[in-house]
């Protein structure tokens, strides 16, 4: 899956950088990166579905981000968080 764009609104991206300590740049980090990206969950929009994608910054942080992928292959992030113990293993097991 290719992301084009990210698309930002200030209401996640507030809660992304206050909530759980990343930056917009480490979101984009992880979804340019070629990320571990797995649907989560149909969207409200038809063909707008729900998806976590997980990855690494630059600096090492491994990062899971929430997003909603858009017509014409965009990216919303929604939320993104650091990693749990689980999805870290899943993630090093995929990328073996």
């Amino acid at each position: 899956m290719e992301i084009r764009e990210i698309i930002w609104l200030d209401q996640f991206l507030d809660k992304i950088e206050h909530k759980h300590g990343l930056t917009a740049d480490e979101v984009a980090e992880v979804l340019r990166s070629r990320p571990r990206i797995t649907r989560i969950e149909p969207g409200d929009v038809e063909g707008e579905d729900l998806y976590r994608a997980l990855g690494r910054t630059h600096a090492g942080r491994y990062v899971a981000v929430f997003f909603i992928l858009k017509r014409g292959g965009s990216a919303l992030p929604v939320s993104a968080r650091d990693m749990t113990a689980k999805e870290r293993n899943r993630y090093a097991y995929r990328k073996s």
